[in-house]
């Protein structure tokens, strides 16, 4: 692959994963450099290729999304030539991801302890639900219900009394993807010194709890489960979104002197002699007669306007903005996660990018997004088959090739 630059350079994964933790984890490492080779199943390749809408000219949004800057090879695994082709390909890799129900690379004759024995310094990283250990692993892994099991739905919504709400983003899925490539940079760091591999095993339900780590702090002191409290911090306030005359406006003077100086910006100075906003855990006792008092405050200014006052005091503040607006955004510019890459029948297309800076060693959205068997003569033939060979295996529906 062109253009690949990065810390993990070098670096081989083989991605057996579908729809969006097992990808986020191969995006990551492929973004810092690694040469991830997506495998994708013989017949219809990952479902996310059928998220439809949306699309860009018959390409799934979706898909193009979570796969660029990998090269993608379909292979029908139910048959022994093609868990043969795959064996050849994780004989000579660093990192196999896979994000399957539990058993299911085992009966296909591809678990670790057999990788293992071929490649023992194979870093095996296993993204499920639950995790391979416990009660619930042999469940399926879906994103609503990790949220709902890990607490996080407890904790999402507008307050007391609504019905749950989860996070808009699939957070555990794409939080248990970072888990695994932490996990593999680590496992990595670890073969270096002893050039044994390691199972790296996390999962949604764990990726959802990292999440709860201020309400578990208060859940384990008090005995007590916080609930929702819409945008409002369950430790600090005023640390939350107000209402402006034109929008909402997200404030952040959460210590005290950032409270006084919030003062200062609303010209409401006679609240510092409040009792019952005299200091953090005043404002937390009484926040609804915190969000009553400061909102008729908020609603006499636009948000623009008050982002300028508020900046000019150095009070925390930010506008709530719509994804479209973000993708807008200069700082997001600037910092390169909004960019785009060459897509090989589409031309550019816009995507994220990496959001982790290196001073010596950045790393780069080189490529779009694979079509379905794409790469599939290209990895084989890096692989040692022959032209023959490959042509043979595409005739017998082994592989398929774009």
């Amino acid at each position: 692959m062109t253009g690949r630059q990065g810390p993990l350079t070098g670096l081989k994964v083989v991605e057996l994963a579908h729809i969006m933790a097992g990808p986020v984890c191969g995006l990551m490492l492929a973004d810092l450099g690694a040469e991830v080779i997506k495998v994708e199943k013989l017949p219809g390749g990952d479902d996310s290729r059928r998220f439809l809408p949306p699309e860009i000219e018959g390409e799934p949004a979706a898909f193009m999304m979570m796969n660029r800057n990998k090269r993608g090879i379909a292979i029908d695994l139910k048959q022994a030539d093609g868990k043969a082709v795959l064996r050849r390909l994780l004989a000579r890799s660093d990192v196999v991801i896979e994000n399957y129900r539990k058993g299911t690379m085992e009966r296909l004759g591809l678990g670790y302890e057999t990788l293992k024995a071929d490649n023992p310094g194979l870093i095996y990283c296993e993204i499920s639900g639950f995790g391979r250990t416990g009660p619930y692993a042999e469940r399926g892994g879906f994103d609503l219900i990790a949220q709902g099991m890990s607490g996080l739905m407890s904790i999402t919504g507008e307050g007391a009394g609504r019905p749950p709400v989860k996070v808009g983003a699939p957070v555990t899925d794409i939080t248990a993807g970072i888990l695994g490539a932490l996990g593999i940079v680590a496992a990595y760091v670890k073969r270096l010194e002893t050039g044994r591999g390691q199972r790296v095993d996390t999962s949604l339900f764990e990726a959802g709890i990292v999440h709860t780590y201020w309400q578990s702090a208060i859940a384990f002191a008090t005995g007590q489960s916080p609930g929702p409290m819409g945008s409002a911090h369950p430790l600090n306030a005023p640390y939350q979104a107000f209402e402006t005359a034109d929008g909402w406006i997200n404030v952040g003077a959460a210590n005290q002197a950032n409270w006084l100086r919030l003062l200062d910006v609303l010209e409401a100075a006679r609240l510092a002699e409040d009792p019952r906003f005299a200091d953090n855990a005043a404002r937390m006792a009484n926040l609804p007669a915190l969000v009553e008092t400061l909102t008729p405050y908020f609603e006499t200014h636009t948000t623009a306007e008050w982002l300028d006052k508020l900046e000019t005091a150095g009070v925390p503040a930010g506008p709530v903005l719509s994804i479209t607006e973000m993708h807008q955004d200069p700082q997001a510019l600037a910092r390169g996660v909004v960019t785009r890459v060459e897509h090989s029948r589409l031309g550019p297309v816009d995507t994220l990018g990496l959001p982790i800076t290196f001073s010596e060693t950045p790393g780069k959205v080189a490529q779009g997004a694979p079509l379905y068997g794409e790469h599939t003569r290209e990895v084989l033939a890096e692989a040692g088959y022959t032209a023959a060979e490959i042509a043979a295996l595409i005739e017998a529906g082994t592989v398929a090739a774009a």
